[in-house]
């Protein structure tokens, strides 16, 4: 494998977020642990920046979310929500939050997030958008804005499309964490680790996908996520387009001639 190589994020001085560049896998680290790895604006600003310039990156095939510290992400910070923030300065913050959200979605590599301590409120939004999450046995989420009076709307959106409605709710009327076993069981994470195993099984999975069609894998994406928001009919149309520019690519056609050729 390709030696380390650590790539600047030129978004501050010390920037929040640290990216590692491993062959054809990309780490992103929070980096905040003594704050918990809050969604302070610098952090919004620096992960939405590596996120995007490693979506520009033809040599990334995937991206691994990671971070440092007992959290993973304590959601926003509530510094930057206090009594002196007006309704303009919360709607940019909630707006650059979701934009940070979407660009995971709008990558063409798949993200994983590799989640070894608490995420909640945004931190657990954050852990749904990614479009995988291995998590430790000793993670938990939440989505406890409702304990401050703050019901988790933003959260909510991804949230709803990773669990079942009942269960969604349930996590944002009481606020109760969750453990990584109810996680996995409702669908929010694929993976369970040991805290020891955590890597090994998030490296298996990212050298997993790394290995495939780099093109099917960013059209696929693109495609699973675009369907899900359409009619079946009209999906259906789409999934079918979308198939047939796949079928006639170079690495489909090698693929399809290796397998013809052993049968």
């Amino acid at each position: 494998m390709n030696a380390s190589v650590e790539r600047p994020v030129a978004v501050e001085e010390q920037p929040p977020v640290r990216v590692q560049i491993e062959g054809p896998v990309a780490r992103v680290t929070l980096d905040r642990a003594a704050r918990y790895n809050v969604l302070s604006a610098p952090m919004i600003a620096g992960l939405r920046s590596a996120l995007e310039r490693l979506g520009r990156d033809g040599a990334v095939r995937v991206i691994v979310l990671a971070a440092e510290g007992k959290a993973f992400c304590a959601g926003h910070d509530l510094n930057e929500m206090g009594v002196e923030a007006g309704i303009e300065q919360m709607r940019a913050l909630f707006r650059d939050c979701g934009e940070l959200m979407m660009s995971i979605r709008r990558l063409p590599q798949p993200v994983i997030a590799r989640v070894q301590g608490v995420a909640t409120a945004a931190g657990c939004q954050l852990v749904a958008m990614c479009d995988l999450a291995v998590a430790s046995s000793e993670a938990r989420f939440a989505v406890s804005g409702i304990n401050l009076g703050l019901f988790c709307s933003t959260p909510a959106v991804p949230l709803s499309r990773n669990v079942p409605q009942k269960a969604a709710l349930e996590m944002l009327l009481t606020g109760e964490f969750i453990d990584a076993q109810t996680a996995l069981a409702r669908g929010l994470v694929n993976r369970v680790a040991a805290p020891a195993e955590l890597d090994a099984t998030v490296d298996a999975l990212a050298a997993l996908i790394a290995a495939k069609s780099p093109q099917a894998v960013a059209a696929g994406k693109r495609l699973f996520y675009e369907q899900r928001e359409l009619p079946i009919e009209a999906a259906y149309a789409q999934a079918a387009e979308v198939m047939a520019c796949n079928a006639v690519t170079e690495d489909a056609r090698q693929g399809i001639t290796r397998f013809t050729r052993r049968t």
